[in-house]
């Protein structure tokens, strides 16, 4: 099971730090992404990670999100930095096992799903 936290209301250019925990894939090799959508339209891939590190973000978000992994903690966190209007969206963390250490950025390769935490960034 997945749980997000983090989610909130922050004016446009401010920060906000998403947290999932994982700890079902201790010790496993896996992928984790952070993904979003809006009311009405498709969910968007924003970020992944895999076991050795190597990450994947979308156009949108590059040079202002990061994704990091906690191994001690089993928790993946999606740092947002300069937020802007358009970043509002329900965010959901998704694992899935990885054993070759694929990067998967497509949701349809994701196999577990957190219930999503809301961000929204208004003035």
């Amino acid at each position: 099971q997945l749980v997000e936290s983090g989610g909130g209301s922050v004016q446009p250019g401010g920060s906000l730090r998403l947290s999932c925990s994982v700890s079902e894939y201790a010790n496993k090799r896996y992928c984790l992404g952070w993904f979003r959508q809006v009311l009405g339209k498709e969910r968007e891939g924003v970020a992944s990670i895999n076991s050795d590190d190597s990450t994947y973000y979308t156009n949108s978000v590059r040079g202002r999100f990061t994704i990091s992994h906690d191994n001690a903690k089993d928790t993946v966190y999606l740092q947002m930095n300069s937020l802007k209007p358009e970043d509002t969206a329900m965010y959901y963390c998704a694992a899935a096992l990885s054993p070759y250490g694929a990067l998967f950025v497509d949701q349809k390769d994701f196999t577990y799903w957190g219930q999503g935490t809301q961000v929204t960034v208004s003035s």
